[in-house]
């Protein structure tokens, strides 16, 4: 029987960290408000970090997690607002299009009403006027927990250790854009590459890599499913389109309620030098810029597969017990 809960226990515990291995896609809302978010997994937790971009170190986590396959759209905005009256304000380009004019506070805000509208825990902490507030060191999560620490360790002020969705902070953001776990190896680029991309050449071009200016800007940013090629984890629009939110402080200390956020990877009226990994932008979190967007991440569910045989050792286990009592 020693053997049975040994194999058992191991199972369990690689549940916990390893991701599934296909993207999944999860179901928010009810009725006409109804619409799904898609998760990619990434995986290689302990990753070492990379050296080489901004900040210094960056990329390492020792953990695994999903990130949103694509940048969250205003349709998604549209539908969180009608179900939970979260009455966050965007532009209106499209429903397909990124929701931008989206600050730091709002995009919080949606992330909350993901994983409360599921049963989970808000990831960050509102009073009851609305005002943004740090969780306690015991209800903070511990990114000390990340087993090769790069850029950010300890308590992380901002985020409740319970939430399963949040906004990427920038050690997850900064890995499932450049780093390729296969060969162990950051990019300079989120499309796998350490080449500039092609980008938009002519206003309407629909043949690029990423969309950014390369000579011909579109007027809009593009549908968040059509941004361009996939980093090596399978995210979209990591580059190009819209600017992101970071969930992490300018200073990377997380610790003061209105400091600077990070914000990443460039838009489509913007140079290629905002899309590489040497290159960090910042913004006040009450900012509402109309080229900035966000996208979120969120913890692993454990494999189809593994859940089989988690099942399969509880029947073996029930079987040696029956077998004992005999």
């Amino acid at each position: 029987m020693k053997h049975t809960l040994s194999l058992l226990t191991g199972l369990l515990l690689l549940a916990a960290v390893t991701p599934t291995a296909h993207a999944a896609s999860v179901t928010f809302g009810t009725g006409v408000n109804q619409f799904m978010m898609e998760f990619v997994p990434i995986g290689n937790p302990g990753n070492a970090a990379d050296t080489t971009g901004l900040p210094n170190p960056a990329g390492s986590v020792g953990y695994a997690f999903q990130m949103g396959k694509f940048e969250v759209s205003e349709d998604m905005i549209d539908k969180a607002n009608a179900e939970g009256g979260l009455g966050i304000t965007k532009d209106t380009r499209g429903p397909d299009k990124p929701a931008t004019t989206v600050n730091w506070f709002e995009a919080a805000t949606f992330v909350n009403w993901l994983n409360t509208s599921q049963g989970f825990q808000a990831a960050y902490n509102f009073d009851g006027s609305g005002n943004f507030q740090f969780w306690s060191a015991a209800e903070a999560f511990d990114m000390s927990s990340n087993s090769n620490p790069g850029s950010v360790s300890g308590p992380n002020l901002y985020r409740h250790k319970d939430a399963q969705y949040f906004l990427p902070s920038v050690d997850e953001w900064y890995k499932a854009a450049y780093y390729d776990g296969d060969n162990d190896v950051y990019y300079d680029y989120p499309t796998g590459s350490d080449s500039v991309p092609d980008g938009i050449d002519s206003a309407g071009d629909t043949t690029f890599d990423v969309v950014f200016f390369d000579g011909g800007s579109n007027p809009d940013p593009n549908d968040i499913t059509d941004a361009g090629v996939l980093s090596p984890y399978g995210t979209m629009g990591q580059g190009g389109n819209v600017f992101e939110w970071e969930e992490t402080a300018l200073d990377l200390t997380n610790d003061g309620f209105l400091e600077s956020r990070g914000l990443r990877g460039g838009a489509w009226d913007s140079s290629e030098a905002n899309l590489r990994a040497d290159v960090r932008s910042t913004l006040s979190p009450s900012n509402e810029g109309d080229r900035g967007g966000f996208r979120v991440a969120a913890v692993p569910e454990p494999s189809g597969a593994l859940l089989g045989l988690v099942g399969l050792c509880g029947g073996l286990l029930r079987r040696r017990r029956r077998s004992a009592s005999h």
